[in-house]
């Protein structure tokens, strides 16, 4: 009997399902409908998507027990309310929150780095997309740990409006009106806490005892675990920037044997699905503006400016740009359940 998935997708009206839907859309998947899912004022709505078949539907009124494969991308307090629920209908779980990224019994995977843990279907029926920010740096750090040993990292991210969703973008369209109508036009805190609209925002989520960001946070551990390297010392700065989309990053990696700059260009370049740009080339760093132009350049990671720290020949400086709704949410899940459905979690 051929496979087909009947799939749902929570959050299908949001900014990081609207780009699921087209991703579904255009893959090779068996894929028989997809069910967009979303608040009650969005019930009803038709979506433009060709394996859409019906309006939009709210959460209560869906039965996860005529659903193969459910995406759930609206928030970590949705995933907590229904996750589970789901997956105990038998459903596949790929949640797009941070509500079970620290969970044993959930895998968190991105497919290009720790494909392993995808082997088998889990039990606890849920899979963990990680963090936008964490997806793009464990990306460009794994060739390089496979060549030298990764053994410290130190971030700094720049990270889009697209990042909240879409209010974010409303919001920072808005204010960047206003300050260009009027320079010393008020603007009302929103999404972000501070206006975001020509500004810098240092700090994503709320802070623990120790002045850590829950973004912060969840780039320490998500690497941690990604990477299997429990103790590896992870520092970060996370910073929101008046940029619409694509997140940034100024990564500072120390490993365990030298690597010159040729070596760490190679290995990057020989990795499917890294856009290297190399010292010598025109341009010699991706951009947030350039990766959001195309296709082609939405779906990979882009690595610019590699050098050698000048006092310290174990340790790289890398740039790396992503689009943070295809590769830090939507296509790593998609490629989630590409390699679920290879893997025969169905058969």
């Amino acid at each position: 009997m051929t496979l087909m998935l009947r799939i749902a997708v929570v959050g299908a009206t949001g900014a990081v399902g609207t780009e699921l839907l087209g991703l579904l859309a255009a893959s090779s998947l068996p894929i028989e409908c997809v069910v967009p899912v979303a608040s009650p004022r969005s019930a009803g709505r038709l979506l433009p998507c060709s394996l859409v078949k019906d309006p939009v539907i709210s959460l209560d009124a869906l039965d996860f027990a005529g659903i193969d494969v459910a995406f759930l991308t609206a928030g970590a307090e949705v995933s907590r309310q229904v996750a589970e629920k789901a997956a105990h209908a038998g459903c596949l779980v790929i949640d797009n929150s941070s509500a079970f990224r620290v969970r044993e019994d959930v895998p968190l995977s991105v497919p290009q780095v720790n494909p392993e843990v995808l082997r088998r279907r889990p039990q606890s029926g849920i899979v963990a997309n990680p963090n936008c920010s964490t997806i793009q740096m464990v990306r460009a750090l794994a060739p390089l740990h496979a060549a030298a040993g990764l053994r410290q990292v130190t971030v700094a991210t720049y990270q889009a409006a697209s990042g909240g969703g879409l209010r974010g973008l409303a919001e920072l369209a808005g204010d960047s009106a206003a300050v260009l109508a009027d320079q010393s036009a008020p603007l009302s805190p929103g999404r972000f806490g501070l206006p975001l609209g020509f500004d810098l925002v240092p700090q994503i989520g709320d802070l623990d005892s120790a002045g850590s960001s829950h973004e912060e946070r969840k780039l320490r551990h998500e690497t941690r675990r990604i990477l299997s390297l429990p103790d590896l010392p992870v520092a970060a700065t996370a910073v929101r920037v008046g940029v619409f989309h694509c997140h940034s990053e100024a990564v500072y990696a120390r490993f365990a044997e030298p690597l010159d700059a040729g070596k760490a260009e190679d290995a990057l370049a020989a990795t499917p699905g890294l856009r290297l740009y190399r010292a010598a080339a025109e341009p010699s760093f991706p951009t947030p503006r350039g990766v959001g132009l195309s296709d082609a350049h939405r779906q990979d990671v882009h690595v610019g400016r590699v050098r050698v720290d000048a006092d310290d020949s174990r340790a790289v400086w890398l740039w790396v740009v992503a689009d943070n709704l295809w590769v830090g949410a939507a296509l790593n899940a998609r490629q989630i359940l590409e390699i679920a459905v290879a893997n025969g979690w169905w058969r």
